[in-house]
This record gives structure tokens, sequence and C-alpha cells, in this order.
């Protein structure tokens, strides 16, 4: 790599399902909001935390750019979906830029 910059912004959610009362209704949902996360805006998303917690979940969102101005709308636009995605609440979120 020859001075090659990039910028790695990362969301962190702690969400709240209450439409689940198993997991089977928890993975329904997060699968519903990853891939639509994925194909809108193309970024990586993985469940961290709460596995096995059927009304819980921790979320990593990640998009990677060479242009600081890019990664904070992406992650800006990321915020707003998972704010108003009808089926989960959010309790914590934590932004990084790396």
């Amino acid at each position: 790599m020859r001075n090659s910059t990039f910028i790695i912004g990362l969301v962190l959610f702690e969400l709240d399902i209450s439409s689940a009362f198993s997991l089977k209704d928890k993975r329904r949902v997060l699968s519903s909001l990853k891939s639509q996360m994925k194909n809108k805006f193309n970024v990586a998303v993985s469940e961290v935390g709460d596995k096995d917690v059927w009304n819980r979940s921790v979320l990593a969102v990640t998009t990677v750019s060479d242009s600081r101005r890019l990664v904070d709308e992406v992650l800006q636009k990321i915020i707003n979906f998972v704010d108003n995605f009808h089926e989960i609440n959010i309790l914590k979120m934590h932004e990084e830029i790396l």
C-alpha cells in the first residue's frame, strides 16, 4: 500500500426488541434490520452481544472510506435508520471513528 489513508466508522447499538418473545422472533427482526442496512447503506453488520437474550441485542455496524465526510454521512444515516426502525428501541449507542 502506498500512502493509503482510510477512515473506519463504527456504531455500536444496544437494542431492545420489545416485539420479540423468543429467540426466533429476535432473529426475524434482526435479520430484517441487518439485511436492509446492508442493502441500503453497503455496511457490515454483526450481532456482537446479548446473543442468547430474546429481547435484547448489541449490533456493530461499520463502514470504510477514504473520506471522513462520507463516513460521517453514512453513520448518521444508519443511526437515523435504526432509530426509526419500528420493532426496536435504542437503549445505548456509541459512535467511533478510527
